[in-house]
């Protein structure tokens, strides 16, 4: 079936059902960023594929929401499907839901598929429906259109064991119910899939590039209940269940395990989706606050600090490797987006401990560079040559740790404008590395720090600075960021968050500089105490780009020092023409 034609047939659907509405939010029942093949429904019904955005069918219209990652992405995916963009965000862009009200008559239905709708966004959007005596019903209309929707999936779960995990079962669950009697509660559901894996030292490949399977737990303060699939539990993660008293039930038996609950105090996140709250809300007391988990999860102990220091330097290692393969090959060899992506998990995939990759790499070039998220099709994809400047966004999942790493480099003459702009970005990048705040400070009041020097020079950035980062986790993790958005969760010892400002100029280039950071703590004074950054990404970036003129003498310093860290980590695992050329690019500014 075409676009086209799926709307068609979910519009079909809608007029049997009296539907006026149709709202595709991107989720699955766990609220995951990154979705399991059967329930990437949003890009199914729209062909446009990024990581956030939702789509709304109208009996007449169609519109997507999404922000400013995806804006030059999201109208190449969306063309002739009929989809008209929203740009989130941007000034003159209507709300969704007022463009519903706008749109459909007053005591209309709006539907959508309560599983894949968190409790907060369920009220607003009823709150707001009610008032013009519009009807919000559940309706999962994608799964009785969408023929041969992929089955899920039957990867086995295995341990993350203790010794790289640093804390046991036994140790979260305690801390978790630790808080829960602070809260008051008697009952907690444990939905969101990192922190399900996270509480049970458990990993597994249900979704593409996050060691994650598909499961719930519903904890009280005596019992522990975990709803998988059994069979997927292999027979070290079946014992080490058993140790920690944690019972199973099949994965398809939690909504109506649920409905027999009564006269429980349950605590649930507010993104805990609606089909959980309908099912507990008649016979049970729900209390709506973060879940313990989650934050506890952030905050990474010594054992997961070393994890990270251990595979950035194999992971630096595979890059220095790849990227002196790709500026001495582009030009002598055929390649592409695509192809350099897989070249490159080839050079990951020679390190001890590699699992795979934590995201699709985005390695855009003449122009694609300028699309934040790029992700390059193996039919398609752009040729490379010795031309120009090329983007290599990409990560890594090992036994050990997560990373996450952005180089921008010349394949071949690049302007004077690019090198000035690439400059700014770098500087931005070094000006939050180098920051000292005090304990208390939100990632909000960090982020304008990156930004400056492209202020100054009137430009500016459409996503986020910085993103928490998990241990052999979801290379996407809350509850702390660095954005502009306000986020009152403040920066905690042991949390681990990219830092990466970037620069695009559209259908010309992209540049972004990334390394991964942990907080730790600087020192402690009169006025109390003061955290920094420790870098922990290992490699070296590309002088040729910087205007040496653009950095203060302090900036300079650092990048000098950083380059010299990279020498010491790496030099001893490099040999012949790549440790020569490695040399040259850590040499001082």
């Amino acid at each position: 079936m075409t676009i086209q034609e799926r709307i068609a047939a979910l519009r079909n659907k809608m007029q049997e059902n009296k539907i006026d509405a149709y709202i595709v939010y991107s989720a699955d029942p766990h609220m995951s960023e990154y979705l399991p093949e059967e329930w990437q429904e949003r890009a199914w019904i729209s062909g446009f594929t990024g990581s956030a955005g939702f789509v709304v069918i109208l009996k007449d219209k169609a519109a997507l929401w999404t922000d400013g990652r995806y804006f030059v992405q999201a109208p190449i995916e969306l063309k002739n499907s009929e989809i008209e963009l929203m740009k989130d965000g941007v000034d003159g862009t209507p709300n969704y839901i007022d463009w519903i009200i706008a749109n459909i008559p007053n005591n209309g239905t709006v539907a959508t598929n309560f599983s894949a709708t968190s409790h907060a966004n369920w009220q607003i959007l009823n709150n707001k429906l009610s008032t013009h005596h519009i009807k919000l019903d559940n309706q999962n209309l994608i799964q009785r259109i969408w023929d041969n929707q992929p089955k899920p999936s039957e990867n086995q779960i295995y341990t993350h064991p203790v010794e790289r995990a640093g804390l046991s079962v036994n140790d979260k669950i305690t801390a978790i119910r630790e808080k829960m009697q602070t809260l008051g509660v008697t009952s907690h559901i444990i939905y969101s899939l990192d922190d399900v894996a996270w509480t049970l030292n458990l990993r597994g490949s249900d979704v593409d590039c996050n060691p994650v399977f598909l499961g719930f737990i519903y904890l009280t303060l005596d019992n522990t209940t975990l709803f998988v699939a059994p069979n997927k539990l292999n027979n070290d993660a079946i014992q080490q269940l058993h140790t920690a008293n944690i019972s199973v039930e099949n994965y398809d038996t939690f909504i109506p395990y649920l409905s027999k609950i009564k006269g429980e105090k349950i605590l649930l996140s507010p993104n805990t989706n609606q089909s959980i709250v309908v099912a507990l809300q008649e016979k049970n007391d729900l209390i709506f606050d973060a879940a313990p988990g989650n934050l506890m999860k952030a905050q990474k102990n010594k054992t997961e600090l070393a994890g990270f220091r251990t595979v950035m330097e194999r992971d630096g290692v595979a890059m220095v490797k790849f990227l002196y393969w790709l500026t001495h090959q582009a030009g002598k060899e055929e390649m592409t987006e695509y192809s350099i992506g897989v070249k490159l998990k080839s050079f990951r995939a020679a390190c001890d401990n590699f699992v795979g990759e934590s995201f699709g790499s985005i390695v855009g070039y003449a122009g694609n560079d300028a699309i934040c998220h790029y992700s390059a099709k193996e039919i398609g994809s752009k040729s490379v040559s010795n031309v120009g400047s090329i983007l290599v966004d990409s990560g890594g999942q090992y036994l050990e740790g997560t990373t996450d790493i952005t180089r921008t480099l010349p394949l071949g003459q690049v302007t004077e404008q690019f090198k000035i702009d690439a400059t700014l970005v770098l500087q931005g990048m070094i000006r939050l590395s180098m920051v000292k705040f005090p304990k208390g400070t939100k990632g909000v009041q960090l982020d304008a720090i990156a930004r400056m020097p492209l202020w100054l020079a009137g430009k500016d950035y459409n996503h986020g600075t910085g993103h928490g980062v998990g241990s052999f986790m979801n290379v996407h993790e809350g509850p702390q960021n660095i954005r502009k958005d306000m986020n009152p969760q403040e920066l905690l010892l042991g949390m681990v968050v990219s830092n990466e400002p970037g620069f695009y100029l559209e259908n010309h280039y992209g540049i972004r500089h990334e390394n991964l950071v942990a907080v730790q703590l600087a020192e402690k004074t009169e006025f109390g105490e003061f955290y920094q950054f420790e870098t922990l990404t290992i490699c070296p970036f590309f002088k040729d780009i910087i205007v040496k003129e653009i950095l203060s003498e302090e900036e300079i310093v650092w990048l000098d020092k950083y380059h010299q860290l990279c020498k010491e980590k790496l030099e001893k695992h490099l040999e012949g023409e790549v440790k020569d050329w490695f040399l040259t690019l850590v040499s001082p500014l």
